[in-house]
C-alpha cells in the first residue's frame, strides 16, 4: 500500500485526499467554475473522482493531495501529480475550491509538487494541460515559470494546451526556486 506522504509549505498543509473533502468538492463541482476540470458533477460523481484520487496514488505512487491552509484548516483544494490512462505525460494539475483563487495557494502548493517530482520520485520535466479559456490556470502556469509548448487533442476534454515546467537542473541553475 502507497502512503502518501505530507507535504507543507508556508500557509498550506498538503496531505491525502478524504471523504471529508467532499461537500467542497461537491460544491464546486456543481458550479460552473469546474468546466475547466472535467464537470459540472454530480455529488455521487465528485465522490468517485476523490476515490480517482486516492486510486490513483495506488496505481502510480503520486497523485493529487487535499490542500487545506495552515491557520484555519479550511480545505481549499486539490494540488497535484497527475497521469491517467490518456494523458500525453505526466502533469502537475490544481484546483481550488471557490473563493480561494487569487492568493497564491495554487503557485505555492504546485511549486511543493513539482519539488517532490523531482527531488523524491526523479522526474526530469512535469507538463500542466490547461483548456485554452482557463486564464487563471495559465497565469499560474506563468507564474511556476512554465510555457504554453503545443496543443493535445483528448479524446474527452478536447483541446488542451500543454505547458511545460521547467527541469529540475533550469530550477537550480537560476529558475525561480533557486531563489526561494
Amino acid at each position: 500500500m502507497t502512503l502518501i506522504p505530507r507535504l507543507e509549505t508556508e500557509r498550506l498543509i498538503l496531505r491525502a485526499p478524504s471523504e471529508a473533502d467532499l461537500n467542497a468538492e461537491a460544491e464546486f463541482f456543481a458550479s460552473d467554475a469546474s468546466r475547466f476540470v472535467g464537470g459540472p458533477l454530480r455529488r455521487d460523481e465528485t465522490w468517485r473522482a476523490i476515490a480517482m484520487m486516492l486510486g490513483h496514488w495506488m496505481i502510480r505512487g503520486y497523485g493529487f493531495w487535499g490542500v487545506e491552509e495552515k491557520s484555519t484548516g479550511v480545505y481549499v483544494g486539490h494540488v497535484g501529480l497527475w497521469y491517467p490512462e490518456a494523458w500525453p505525460e505526466a502533469e502537475i494539475g490544481w484546483t481550488l475550491m471557490s473563493g480561494f483563487t487569487g492568493k497564491g495557494y495554487a503557485t505555492e502548493a504546485a511549486q511543493a509538487a513539482r519539488a517532490h517530482a523531482y527531488d523524491v520520485l526523479g522526474w526530469d520535466t512535469a507538463v500542466s494541460l490547461i483548456a485554452p479559456d482557463n486564464v487563471g490556470s495559465r497565469k499560474v502556469a506563468e507564474r511556476l515559470g512554465a510555457s504554453h509548448e503545443t496543443d493535445y487533442d483528448h479524446p474527452a476534454y478536447g483541446t488542451l494546451q500543454v505547458w511545460r515546467h521547467l527541469g529540475p537542473t533550469d530550477l537550480e541553475n537560476g529558475g525561480m526556486e533557486a531563489y526561494a
